[in-house]
């Protein structure tokens, strides 16, 4: 109920958050998004995990690198890395089942940045660099529509308006619903959802695989929550946004684990 109001508050005294350009939305799970997960884990690790990871970013912190991978995208030299943000899988598939892109992809990344990690004879710049795609992947993992379908390009040819401004299905999870609730990486942060340790415990479970196919559950979800041109507004965010807060979390959660098991 206290989510709900927050809504309703915000919405009241901000209003409309749709004038941004479309072509300035293109991004994964936004700069705040990404930044939000990096600060969540940060708040789940050790204090000998931080000072390894410390010592790899040169003091940079998990929220400050956590866009490093989608930054990179403007540079030719990092085109090969392109299709590590996501694996599209049509509805009938889970990750097993499904045709690997030879080109490399979320599942494969994570685990190449891993290994690269682990390996005692990686140079320090091969661990940081690889560490900073690691923390950004992990992120895109728990936006459901890095794991859409083939047909739409994971939502991105799945039309729809956002406040009446031309968009797309995965902008609209990517980053328009964080922009429109319009609260900083740190207030995100702030504000999670209060966890037991043993809910802790239950979110850390499973492999990457796993969180990947829970990903396509909620995908199939996201995929019937909207008709194509659909106009969506306040009612589509007072309805979804717990669903991007409670990803933004396990995000963050995950990201700890795995970053505990090849930096401990």
């Amino acid at each position: 109920m206290k989510t709900n109001i927050l809504f309703i508050l915000a919405f009241a005294f901000f209003g409309n958050f749709s004038s941004v350009p479309e072509k300035e939305t293109e991004v994964v799970w936004g700069n705040t998004g990404h930044r939000a997960v990096g600060e969540i884990a940060s708040n789940h690790l050790s204090k000998r995990v931080k000072r390894k990871i410390s010592e790899l970013l040169d003091g940079q912190s998990l929220a400050m690198v956590s866009t490093f991978a989608d930054d990179i995208k403007s540079d030719n030299a990092f085109r090969k890395y392109s299709t590590w943000h996501y694996v599209n899988l049509n509805d009938d598939e889970t990750y097993q089942t499904s045709k690997k892109n030879p080109k490399g992809d979320l599942v494969t990344a994570i685990a190449k940045c891993k290994e690269v990690l682990l390996d005692k004879n990686s140079t320090k710049s091969d661990k940081a660099f690889h560490l900073k795609m690691l923390i950004h992947f992990i992120g895109d993992l728990h936006q459901p529509m890095h794991v859409g379908r083939v047909s739409d390009r994971g939502g991105n040819d799945f039309k729809v308006k956002w406040f009446y401004n031309n968009s797309n299905m995965h902008r609209v999870w990517d980053s328009e619903m964080i922009n429109s609730f319009n609260m900083t990486y740190t207030e995100l942060t702030k504000n999670a959802d209060k966890m037991s340790n043993s809910q802790i415990k239950e979110l850390k479970k499973g492999s990457v695989v796993d969180w990947v196919n829970e990903s396509k559950v909620l995908a199939q979800e996201i995929y019937a929550s909207a008709k194509n041109d659909e106009n969506l507004r306040y009612r589509y965010m007072y309805d979804h946004f717990a669903t991007v807060r409670s990803q933004l979390q396990k995000g963050g959660i995950r990201l700890a684990k795995v970053l505990t098991e090849v930096l401990k």
